[in-house]
């Protein structure tokens, strides 16, 4: 008989069952209401505050103002210019996450932290300097500068500059949403699909692609919302040019440095709704990722 069971018999019956429970410490309901009301004031101050500030200035002017101020042509020329931006930016993101993320994961390879460094840094960049580096790189003095002009190509202060400066700040979301779901899945179930004798297009439809999917819309509605809000790699390349390179964000700014104060208001709301939306899709893509899955 081991030590472990020798002790055991030995110990008293009574000592066993009247052994105590770990003592659970509470705290004061004062402190629990106090972090509640700071939380939610400073939720208050800094996000609800401002949110209504905009509205209400947008609103002030009256509802024909506020339809002026959006409808007028430089403000649906840069509600365009963001639409197409944004088109071009997220679907190249998506392909590039989606690459990145399945090598990184299921490979090892010479300059993969490497890769995964690059991959964050416009984090860690300012997006000013970002633009700037796209200047350097494709302006009239830049490296490529001197090829683009020859073959008569214009990237800077025009709309291909626009989407580069924003695919480039939107990099990491695709990715960075994607990489932890593929690691945590690991290769397991793509290998015995391959295995089975699916091609690598049917392993990706069927089983990769189902085990990240929600993973994939996160990322995605996160590189939508920071495409279309992006203001300062694409204010440096883009060259304010009224109603050819205005994004809604620009084009704020430049009703509110003319001293359009409602009309610069009335545009922001409508950025400020799409946050909204998008929150409202980051809480909806959350409930319904934690729902579990049917069985057919």
């Amino acid at each position: 008989m081991s030590s472990s069971a020798i002790a055991l018999e030995a110990t008293p019956v009574a000592a066993i069952t009247t052994r105590k429970a770990p003592t659970v410490i509470r705290e004061p309901q004062w402190v629990k209401w106090l972090l509640i009301t700071v939380g939610l004031g400073w939720f208050a101050a800094l996000l609800l505050l401002p949110l209504a500030t905009v509205f209400i200035q947008a609103l002030s002017p009256g509802l024909a103002f506020f339809w002026h101020a959006i409808s007028e042509p430089d403000a649906l020329s840069a509600l365009g210019l963001t639409a197409l931006v944004t088109l071009c930016a997220v679907p190249l993101n998506l392909l590039f996450g989606i690459a990145a993320a399945w090598a990184i994961a299921r490979f090892r390879f010479p300059g993969r932290q490497l890769l995964i460094t690059i991959i964050d840094l416009p984090f860690s960049v300012s997006p000013v300097i970002a633009g700037l580096m796209l200047v350097l790189l494709f302006g009239s003095r830049g490296w490529f500068g001197d090829w683009l002009s020859e073959h008569d190509i214009k990237v800077i202060f025009a709309t291909p500059g626009i989407i580069l400066a924003t695919t480039f700040i939107t990099v990491p979301f695709v990715v960075r949403e994607l990489l932890p779901q593929m690691e945590a899945r690991g290769p397991e179930e793509e290998e015995a699909a391959i295995m089975l004798g699916a091609s690598g297009l049917q392993m990706f439809w069927r089983v990769t692609l189902p085990g990240i999917r929600w993973s994939l819309m996160y990322g995605l509605l996160l590189c939508t919302a920071r495409a279309v809000g992006e203001f300062g790699a694409v204010s440096v390349v883009s060259g304010h040019i009224r109603g050819q390179t205005n994004t809604l964000p620009l084009h704020i700014e430049i009703l509110y440095n003319e001293y359009q104060t409602g009309a610069a208001f009335a545009v922001a709301s409508l950025l400020a709704l799409f946050g909204i939306f998008t929150l409202l899709g980051e809480t909806l893509l959350a409930r319904l990722r934690g729902q579990p899955t049917k069985s057919h």
